[in-house]
């Protein structure tokens, strides 16, 4: 069975750009900053993010539905709601495949 050995924080990867790049720390991590930002403005106006070769994060709209209580079979409406997925790329889903 595959572990995660860890997780990919915004300092790591401020630190890769300032090993990388020669950036400032400080510099870097604004960096790192601006690029979340961008995204994050992005999906809020409900655009999708597509980061060639990564992947896409991808809005959906979902409408009202009925949904049912698991354990009391009792049914509920479930709003109206936007999602966000993750959709891998073909070449990020080669590489993770490999291990």
């Amino acid at each position: 069975m595959m572990r995660s050995v860890g997780t990919l924080t915004r300092a790591d990867l401020a630190e890769t750009i300032n090993r990388k790049m020669g950036f400032s720390r400080a510099e870097s991590l604004d960096l790192v900053e601006a690029i979340l930002e961008k995204m994050t403005d992005a999906l809020d106006k409900g655009e999708n993010v597509k980061i060639s070769g990564f992947g896409s994060f991808v809005l959906r709209d979902k409408n009202e539905r009925v949904g049912r209580n698991p354990k009391t079979g009792v049914e509920v409406p479930i709003t109206p709601r936007r999602v966000m997925t993750f959709r891998a790329s073909q070449l990020l889903k080669e590489r993770i495949a490999k291990g």
